[in-house]
């Protein structure tokens, strides 16, 4: 909204409102101030509606350090999604089509977490059950979410690339697989460019809701992602930097820096209540469309093992549930961790909450530089 008037009263001239960094720094700005003035009135109404959460672990000692966070109230991923939905209609441009397919899974992501903690918040409680959504029905949206990001992302580039045939080498880079350390990149299928994106969205938007679990970890991990992906995107949007950084270039990418800014000033303003001691929990309403639209982001501007690099926390609590559940069926009970998630097993070990927390944020921070710099290493 914003843009387009601003558009408007400075048409023929160049000024910075044009570029996408810049308009995702505002939305940045603007996401945190917005969730940190009125986080105080979103909060009073989850806990009007009673929308307390009980975490309940497979480990005795674990219930009791979590005791504490016993009716803090969840869902509190609804603020953070009208945050994103609200910066990204003013400051960017809402006709582009990688915005409104990251709006589209934004929406998508969010409903489903929404229903899952809803029946984990109201009906499972009732009938003295834990259990939202089944696993299978979860994994049937976000692939069902994956196909169809797949087949319009891929059609898109398609479109772009007949656009460009007066070009004198229009390249099909809205197909490259971006390898770090390698030059040319991998050229995918349509099949392999759609396999790619569910299993990128969906591991991606678990990975995240797995890492929500204790104050401010998702939060500062998604921050720093979504700072890193900021950057990227506006790189692969513009033809000049790509191409001196050999990235593949993706025509009107750029846009999804504002995307981005928005995630980066969402999450730190809710970071200001969900800090230890938590105010208030994101829940699924947040962790999986946060976890999905960044997968997105990913797919978009051709860098998804970048994502790996970047979300080193993520993949790493994954894994762990992974290897976890894996080797306890294996070996009919016995463990590798204390309990997984990883945070929950150095938790177990001695390390404070906040420790936890804070030292997770380091390696995730880490993990952000060393994105970064590879991405002149070809």
């Amino acid at each position: 909204m914003l843009y387009f008037l601003f558009r408007s009263l400075l048409q023929g001239e160049h000024y910075a409102y044009e570029n996408p960094l810049f308009r995702g720094g505002c939305a940045a700005f603007f996401c945190f101030l917005l969730l940190a003035l009125s986080g105080q009135a979103g909060i009073r109404q989850l806990m009007r509606f009673k929308l307390g959460d009980r975490p309940e672990f497979d480990h005795a000692t674990l219930n009791k350090l979590m005791k504490d966070k016993e009716n803090v109230p969840t869902m509190g991923g609804i603020m953070i999604m009208g945050a994103i939905v609200l910066a990204t209609f003013l400051f960017a441009d809402f006709t582009n089509f990688y915005v409104l397919m990251g709006l589209f899974a934004l929406v998508w992501l969010c409903v489903l977490g929404a229903v899952d903690d809803w029946i984990k918040l109201t009906v499972a409680r009732r009938d003295g059950g834990r259990v939202g959504l089944k696993t299978y029905e979860k994994f049937l949206f976000q692939i069902g979410l994956g196909v169809l990001l797949g087949y319009f992302v891929y059609s898109f580039g398609r479109y772009n690339l007949a656009v460009l045939a007066d070009s004198p080498e229009p390249i099909e880079a809205f197909r490259v697989l971006t390898v770090p350390f390698y030059k040319q990149g991998l050229f995918l299928t349509p099949f392999l460019f759609m396999a790619v994106t569910v299993l990128v969205t969906t591991a991606t938007s678990n990975a995240v809701n797995l890492t929500d679990g204790m104050d401010g970890l998702a939060s500062g991990c998604v921050a720093l992602t979504a700072l890193v992906f900021m950057v990227l995107s506006y790189v692969a949007g513009d033809a000049e930097l790509a191409s001196k950084l050999l990235m593949p270039h993706i025509p009107q990418s750029g846009e999804l820096a504002v995307i981005c800014g928005a995630i980066l000033g969402a999450t730190l303003g809710f970071l200001w209540y969900n800090c230890h001691p938590a105010k208030v929990f994101m829940g699924d309403t947040g962790s999986l469309p946060l976890g999905g639209l960044i997968g997105y982001v990913a797919i978009v501007i051709r860098q998804e093992l970048m994502l790996v690099i970047v979300g080193g926390v993520f993949v790493a609590e994954a894994l762990s549930v992974i290897i976890q559940v894996g080797y306890c069926k294996y070996t009919g009970g016995k463990r590798v961790f204390r309990c997984a998630p990883i945070h929950h097993h150095f938790h177990l070990a001695g390390w404070s909450e906040t420790q936890t927390v804070v030292r997770f944020w380091l390696v995730a921070a880490l993990c952000a530089g060393a994105a970064l710099a590879t991405i002149k290493l070809r």
